[in-house]
């Protein structure tokens, strides 16, 4: 790859007990572009999030952020080095006790000390991003499923990190309410420039995101590919992958 690489995994392995969950992780993150991360559910799609975070630390293989190992820098650097990171998880983890603003005024006020006005500011700002300014006041419990993810969102980037990471983003959305959250993704990466990584289930819909996709099988990554190359890919797992996920009609539309 020509692109900047900013995260790479090399031989990265995992073991919790007798089950060995990543067997030779080998992946690269281009700066400024989204990679999904795809495969069957327990194939351990979460756990490459958790050792980039730092959350986990692997048995042997190295994972380096910006040219520093994770699980080798101090608890300050690796503080730093998170600061450059947002994380949009499954349910969007947002606080039921605080008001929508609350929710995304938290880490500016945990993390920074920038004066209320500022926060006011920054956090109407990534509200009108996704066009819910008008929710300041409402409960996670007054929220739509997409709404809370739009809101998630907004916290995940309300401290303009470099790279954000989605954890099946869309789970318990509809096809409609999927398409629109796949939209704000693109609008608002389009217009910050920040870095994805995507942990999804919702193949095909998934790669008209994506600059690269990761097919996770056994424990490996079996190519990381455009999406035009992985769904014409030779490569035999990840044929079977497509064939199995996308049925015939892909490598049609892939001609049109």
């Amino acid at each position: 790859m020509k692109e900047p690489v900013i995260v790479q995994l090399t031989d990265v392995r995992k073991s919790y007990g007798r089950q060995e969950v990543l067997k030779g992780i080998n992946l690269s993150i281009v700066e400024g572009k989204t990679t999904v991360i795809i495969g069957a559910s327990g194939q351990g799609k979460s756990q490459i999030i958790k050792h980039i975070l730092g959350l986990v630390k692997p048995d042997s293989g190295r994972v380096v952020v910006y040219g520093k190992e994770i699980n080798k820098v101090s608890k300050r650097e690796l503080k730093e080095i998170r600061t450059h990171f947002g994380v949009l998880f499954q349910n969007a983890a947002l606080f039921d006790s605080m008001t929508v603003y609350d929710n995304v005024a938290l880490p500016l006020r945990e993390r920074t000390k920038k004066p209320e006005a500022e926060i006011n500011r920054i956090v109407n700002e990534k509200l009108a991003l996704m066009d819910i300014e008008e929710s300041n006041d409402k409960y996670p419990a007054q929220l739509s499923g997409g709404m809370r993810k739009r809101v998630g969102l907004a916290r995940a980037l309300v401290l303009d990190p470099k790279i954000i990471f989605f954890d099946e983003p869309t789970t318990g959305l509809d096809v409609a309410k999927s398409n629109e959250i796949y939209r704000v993704f693109s609008r608002t990466q389009a217009k910050l420039g920040y870095t994805s990584v995507i942990v999804s289930h919702d193949v095909p819909k998934i790669f008209k995101l994506a600059d690269y996709v990761a097919l996770l099988h056994n424990g490996v990554i079996q190519g990381c590919l455009t999406p035009e190359e992985f769904q014409l890919s030779d490569d035999p797992v990840i044929r079977e992958f497509v064939e199995t996920t996308m049925g015939p009609l892909y490598s049609s539309e892939m001609e049109v």
